[in-house]
């Protein structure tokens, strides 16, 4: 008798993933946004402005995803990007007043959508900081073969 997917923790992780994703759809269709664009407006929601760097190391998103992305959300009038006056390499990120004024719909949108799962507060912290620990165990594998931390 083989292993079966169900029996991975790596499996659980990649279905509680996709779930989770699936979960925030709708809410975030009416916002105009999608799940990693949605992490972006967070970050900015909370220091605006941040250079293109900064939402990469704090999203871990390289710039082969984040650039995109960014180009979708100033498209859609949330973000301006703007070469820095100080520092001509860097790329500065600022929400626009639709940007801002889309904080007051958005803030709230993890709690209302993780309240749907009928998860307890108490067990969606030790989630937290499960996943935490793994990340952390990840990033210090991927230190060990030399490839660093993403993004």
């Amino acid at each position: 008798m083989g292993v079966l997917p169900d029996d991975l923790a790596c499996f659980a992780v990649h279905v509680a993933a996709r779930e989770l994703d699936n979960a925030y759809r709708p809410a975030l269709r009416e916002l105009g946004l999608t799940y990693p664009q949605y992490m972006t407006m967070l970050v900015l929601w909370d220091r605006d402005p941040q250079t293109v760097k900064e939402l990469g190391a704090a999203l871990r998103f390289d710039s082969g995803t984040l650039s995109p992305l960014l180009k979708r959300l100033e498209a859609a009038g949330f973000v301006t990007r703007e070469r820095s006056t100080t520092d001509e390499r860097s790329v500065l990120v600022r929400l626009t007043t639709r940007g801002r004024k889309l904080e007051e719909r958005g803030k709230d949108l993890v709690a209302k959508v993780f309240s749907t799962f009928h998860y307890g507060d108490r067990d969606a912290e030790h989630l937290h900081e499960e996943m935490r620990k793994l990340v952390a165990a990840l990033d210090e594998r991927a230190a060990e073969f030399g490839r660093g931390a993403r993004g």
